[in-house]
C-alpha cells in the first residue's frame, strides 16, 4: 500500500513540523510497518463504478435532505394529532456493509427518517418514520430512490 505509507511518512512529518533525519528514517519506519501490520484487516469494499452517477445520487440525497426539512417542520408545527409515526421493515437486497451503511446513513440523514436496525441474515432494514402514510409508497421509495441507484453506483 504505497500510498497509505506516503501518506502516513508526511503525516508524521507534518505533526512533527521538521524535515530533521532522524524524523524522516522514523517515519518512514513508520510508514513502511503500519500498513504491513494492519493489512489483515482491510476488508475489500466495492468500487465506484459510476462516478457521474455518485455524483447524482450525492445532489439528490442533498435536494432530499433541503425538502424533508421543509416538510418535517412543517409537520411539527402543525397539530400533533395529526403526526403518524410508526416503523416500517424494508426488505433489502444489498448485503454489502459499505453500501448497507451509505444506505442507513442516506435514510438517517434525510429528517423525519431513521435508520433503526439491519436484521442480522441483513435481509430487513428498520426504519422510524415520523409521519407515514403509505408504507409500501415509503418502502418503494426508500428501495427504488436509494437502493437501486446505489447498487447503480457501486455496479452491484
Amino acid at each position: 500500500m504505497p500510498l497509505h505509507s506516503i501518506f502516513l511518512l508526511l503525516v508524521w512529518l507534518g505533526l512533527n513540523n521538521t524535515l530533521a533525519p532522524g524524523h524522516i528514517v522514523l517515519g518512514g519506519i513508520l510508514a513502511f510497518l503500519i500498513p504491513l501490520v494492519v493489512a489483515g484487516l482491510h476488508t475489500p469494499q466495492p468500487r465506484v463504478q459510476r462516478y457521474g452517477l455518485a455524483c447524482r445520487y450525492v445532489l439528490m440525497v442533498m435536494y432530499d435532505i433541503v425538502v424533508a426539512n421543509i416538510e418535517v417542520a412543517i409537520r411539527i408545527l402543525g397539530p400533533m394529532k395529526n403526526l403518524k409515526p410508526g416503523f416500517v421493515a424494508v426488505p433489502i437486497e444489498t448485503h454489502n456493509e459499505l453500501m448497507l451503511t451509505i444506505l442507513a446513513s442516506t435514510i438517517s440523514l434525510t429528517p423525519g427518517t431513521v435508520s433503526a436496525e439491519v436484521t442480522k441474515d441483513r435481509k430487513w432494514l428498520y426504519v422510524h418514520v415520523l409521519h407515514m402514510e403509505d408504507e409500501e409508497a415509503l418502502i418503494q421509495q426508500i428501495k427504488e430512490r436509494y437502493e437501486r441507484k446505489l447498487r447503480e453506483v457501486f455496479g452491484c
